[in-house]
């Protein structure tokens, strides 16, 4: 049984088709939620519907550009929403907390080990942790592409037993879902990674993300080793049905790969925050992907991008010009150039600070 989840709950759920938060609904999932903590599972709850919901009370205002709208809406949702989940679980005798993120708590390390301790000592303390994106500051080019992004960086982060994400579908589908004849995937494994073609890529009606960018986000946290659900929020129980396994429930699950440390899981979401790269011929791409742990060293390095410190993210470029990993450089820009090419030198990225891009 999982001891630590995230769960992730989409605007669609959460909301009535006029925009205000569908209370009933939210409410059987904060008791839902109750039950498991009172089995001692953690749950770092993301919740989307600020922007819905703030939509719902000011309207459409004048004058206003799509950015300064997505900012006036989630103010004033964000309170709304928080009020609601501090009374439903307050109707347990439980306390909940807001914790408001944007992309730059994980591109920097430091961030990112203070936003997890943080959550850590929420969790500690029995507060249930309520997590959206900081919409009012958030701008585009520091926006999560939506919460399914934000919540598989949440369970990566605190090395959560399973990501539950509850849509307004039942799952992934082989498919379009308003057909009859489709059907939900049952299972998907870690090296059966190709049913996206499935999905088609229209987005919900109040957020931003769809399922394309769910199967995108379930299957690096899976790779990761991380279990990750994709079912119906609506339906009856499903938090409880699905940690206790029963085998009726309609679901997609992703099979999770081998378990990553946590810092790999941190390089996995990392790809907005590099400095550099570092190209490598065939032979070091082609070790990197072996079967067989391998670092990145300087002998296979045939040309070195941009300017960077030691510590710092790079990637890593094959021969066709592709992207097919992250790490942690061990050199400053200047030394690994001068590295280049280099044998019997230590590793440009060690395999520990390593991350290779599964297809």
């Amino acid at each position: 049984m999982y001891k630590r989840i995230t769960l992730k709950v989409g605007s669609n759920v959460l909301t009535l088709p006029d925009g205000n938060p569908n209370e009933k609904l939210i409410a059987g999932l904060v008791e839902q939620i109750v039950i498991l903590k009172r089995k001692g599972i953690e749950a770092l709850l993301v919740s989307s519907g600020a922007v819905a919901s703030g939509r719902q009370v000011i309207g459409e205002p004048r004058n206003c550009d799509a950015v300064s709208c997505r900012q006036l809406w989630a103010a004033v949702g964000q309170v709304r929403l928080i009020q609601l989940y501090s009374r439903l679980f307050g109707c347990h005798e439980m306390i909940c907390s807001q914790v408001l993120a944007t992309k730059e708590d994980f591109r920097d390390r430091r961030h990112f080990l203070n936003m997890r301790n943080c959550l850590e000592t929420l969790l500690k303390n029995n507060v249930v942790p309520v997590i959206n994106e900081n919409d009012v500051v958030s701008v585009t080019e520091l926006m999560f592409t939506d919460n399914d992004e934000l919540s598989g960086l949440i369970t990566n982060m605190m090395n959560c037993d399973a990501l539950i994400i509850l849509s307004n579908i039942n799952g992934i589908y082989d498919g379009l879902p308003s057909d009859p004849a489709s059907k939900v995937i049952p299972l998907i494994e870690p090296d059966s990674m190709t049913v996206s073609r499935f999905i088609a890529p229209a987005k919900s009606n109040f957020g931003r993300g769809g399922m394309l960018t769910k199967f995108s986000i379930a299957k690096k946290v899976a790779l990761s080793g991380t279990p990750v659900h994709i079912a119906n929020g609506a339906t009856e129980n499903i938090l409880p049905n699905i940690i206790e396994g029963k085998k009726d429930v309609v679901q997609t699950v992703f099979v999770p790969g081998r378990k990553a440390t946590t810092f790999k899981k941190w390089l996995a979401h990392s790809d907005t925050t590099v400095k550099g790269a570092v190209h490598v011929n065939a032979g070091a791409a082609a070790r990197l992907s072996g079967r067989h742990a391998a670092s990145l060293l300087p002998v296979g390095v045939t040309r070195v991008e941009g300017e960077f410190v030691k510590g710092d993210v790079i990637q890593i470029i094959d021969d066709r010009g592709k992207m097919i990993g992250l790490g942690r450089s061990e050199y400053n820009s200047d030394t690994a150039r001068k590295k280049t090419g280099e044998r019997h030198a230590r590793p440009v990225i060690h395999y520990d600070y390593l991350y290779l891009k599964q297809e």
